[in-house]
């Protein structure tokens, strides 16, 4: 009888200690990727103030080659509020999962939108709210979904992960179409098309984030004294590489970013970055690898819920519609008439400014009746 007893009472063993230190990493890791994001969103509206304030006096233009932004106290506030975020990235990568980690800067999006409305007096209207909600409800579904445990934990290991022929055919894909970018596409249709740039800086920043997640690797194991990684050339090379891909990023992100609203580039490169990064980690380290197939359809249905958001968040970003024309197209079709009608109006002239005005016009509830 004590036997059976105290069967059930075993298998509610408290979790061993390598399992609290896998849960400890991923919360620390997601505090880090949670903080990166209020950094790196302020420093897109810093940054724009500082370029703002220099096409304001004269100064060549960032889009026209001139960095007169160098000399530029808030551009530099900017960069610095940016490169402390990118540190906790950084380090976020040497404790999480970068398909976790990565999706997080959605987060960026909505402190960059607050933060341009408030500063910027760029619009946030209610579409975009909506799209600052689903921003969170997706990164809470990706946080619930993504895996709980990295697949390296060895420097040596990762040495012949990057010898992966697949992973070598992306790192050639993507330098050869960035190349390309930047000397044919960039000069002609830059000024053009926002993706030119933003797909450019995604591509760089997509391998950005596979040798920061190495190189936060290396730095600790040799912090906590399990290996000495910077015993050999690797991690030498990724540092190399690291600050050159840093550098191409910044730059053509400035272009970007003094051509085109903050709203638009925020979102853009959010989306494109991401989906490359999660492309780029899938190969390389294969943290889907283990996970199950509920987790998977679930992590991508959060990433799909973030995109839809950022699209809410930015493509109907002119629309003047607000909670209060959404509840006067509630209002039944009889009180629209009955209010038409008392400004003077008959029901011919209803239907017909409402086949006139057509259904892409940017007019909804009690507005477009003028009451």
């Amino acid at each position: 009888m004590s036997s059976s007893r105290q069967g059930p009472l075993q298998q509610e063993a408290p979790p061993g200690p390598d399992v609290l230190y896998m849960e400890r990493d991923f919360y620390i890791g997601l505090a880090l990727a949670l903080s990166s994001s209020i950094f790196i969103g302020s420093s897109f509206i810093i940054k724009k103030i500082g370029l703002l304030r220099l096409s304001r006096v004269g100064s060549v233009r960032a889009s026209a080659g001139g960095f007169g932004y160098l000399r530029d106290w808030i551009w530099w506030a900017g960069l610095i509020c940016m490169g402390v975020g990118e540190a906790a990235n950084f380090a976020a990568y040497a404790f999480a999962p970068a398909s976790l980690v990565t999706p997080l800067g959605a987060l960026s999006v909505i402190v960059a939108a607050v933060l341009a409305s408030k500063f910027l007096k760029e619009r946030l209207n209610l579409l975009g709210k909506l799209g600052c909600f689903l921003c969170m409800v997706g990164s809470t579904i990706i946080v619930i979904h993504s895996p709980k445990e990295g697949e390296v934990d060895d420097l040596n290991l990762l040495m012949d992960m990057l010898q992966d022929p697949t992973f070598i055919t992306y790192v050639v894909l993507i330098l050869s179409l960035s190349l390309f970018i930047g000397c044919c596409i960039g000069p002609r249709y830059g000024h053009k098309h926002v993706a030119v740039y933003i797909l450019l800086c995604s591509a760089i920043g997509s391998l950005t984030v596979m040798s920061c997640k190495a190189l936060g690797l290396a730095l600790r194991d040799t912090l906590s004294g399990k290996s000495n990684d910077f015993g050999n050339w690797l991690p030498y090379f990724l540092i190399i590489v690291t600050v050159v891909f840093v550098g191409i990023q910044v730059n053509y992100l400035n272009k970007a970013l003094d051509i085109f609203n903050t709203s638009i580039v925020t979102p853009i490169y959010y989306v494109i970055f991401t989906t490359l990064v999660i492309t780029a980690s899938a190969i390389l380290f294969k943290e889907w690898r283990r996970m199950r197939a509920e987790d998977i359809i679930g992590d991508l249905c959060g990433f799909f819920v973030v995109i839809v958001a950022v699209i809410l968040l930015n493509a109907f970003r002119e629309m003047d519609i607000s909670l209060n024309d959404v509840k006067g197209i509630m209002r039944p079709k009889r009180e629209l008439l009955h209010s038409h009608k008392s400004s003077g109006g008959s029901y011919e002239d209803y239907l017909n400014e409402n086949d006139e005005r057509g259904p892409l016009k940017p007019q909804y509830g009690t507005n477009y009746l003028n009451v």
